[in-house]
């Protein structure tokens, strides 16, 4: 086991500064990281490299487990999902072009087409949310 001597001797001060981004206990502080997390990926996007992105992906994580807690959304088809993803954030039918025309977005969601297995991949990365979340 680590001794924690071998901590920074400033590590009080650098968690002040990170802990607050990293600390997701109520919808406030949710938005905020949703706010955050969608900053680092317009800015990091899937650079590996980037200096930050091991914080985009902590926050995602952090993110993804405070909504398994609060926005369980067992027994929902991928139409309900996505519509409540596309509530959750603000989008219109033309917002998601990478899953096609606004016509077929709205089949999706009166459940007149399915999602197809690439139309689940690129909305489970816009989202940054697993895959499965859409099968049902």
């Amino acid at each position: 086991m680590e001794n924690l001597s071998t901590l920074p001797s400033d590590i009080n001060i650098r968690w002040s500064a990170i802990a607050p981004m990293l600390t997701i206990s109520n919808e406030e502080e949710y938005d905020q990281a949703i706010e955050r997390l969608n900053y680092l990926i317009d800015a990091i996007g899937t650079d590996e490299q980037h200096p930050l992105y091991n914080l985009l992906d902590t926050l995602g994580t952090l993110i993804e487990a405070y909504e398994a807690e609060h926005y369980s959304i067992a027994n929902c088809s991928g139409s309900d999902v996505l519509a409540y993803l596309m509530e959750e954030h603000g989008l219109s039918l033309s917002d998601l072009p990478e899953i096609g025309t606004s016509e077929t977005i709205e089949a999706i969601l009166s459940k007149d087409q399915p999602l197809n297995l690439s139309q689940i991949q690129h909305l489970a990365q816009r989202f940054q949310v697993q895959p499965q979340v859409f099968f049902n």
